[in-house]
């Protein structure tokens, strides 16, 4: 039996998600989608703009920028993170609030999460840099 020829480019798909628990914090589940190189060179690119400094070209990179389109790319929802959480990630006032209440997910909650927890940030990157959490040994969507 002949196989036909497969190509490599047919397999490949754009992005894939999974659902990972934030270690420590159960019921804290994050949808996480793999970024290529392709889509991180994208949002490199797109975060760096091209100024002239003495008739020379000089580029500039725009860090927050660069972590909104990527907070955007990574991280496509969550489930489950309580205020008593949060508190556990960034600095909060949580004052007159239940911790036991969960806040949801946003594109501007997930941003602030990343700009203001390094260890939110950090574990992000970890996860979507990692194929492994990706193939489809595991469940993934």
């Amino acid at each position: 039996i002949q196989m036909s020829e497969l190509s490599l480019k047919s397999l490949l798909v754009p992005s894939k998600s999974i659902d990972v628990e934030y270690p420590g914090m159960p019921g804290f589940v994050v949808t996480l989608a793999f970024l290529t190189r392709e889509t991180l060179v994208g949002i490199r690119k797109k975060a760096t703009k091209t100024t002239f400094k003495n008739r020379q070209p000089v580029d500039e990179f725009d860090e927050n920028l660069f972590l909104q389109l990527y907070a955007k790319a990574a991280i496509k929802g969550w489930k489950g993170l309580k205020l008593s959480y949060v508190e556990q990630l960034a600095p909060v006032d949580l004052s007159g609030q239940d911790s036991e209440a969960t806040l949801s997910y946003t594109e501007e909650n997930a941003l602030y999460l990343m700009k203001e927890s390094s260890n939110f940030d950090a574990f992000v990157s970890e996860q979507v840099a990692d194929l492994g959490n990706f193939s489809t040994s595991k469940s993934s969507k």
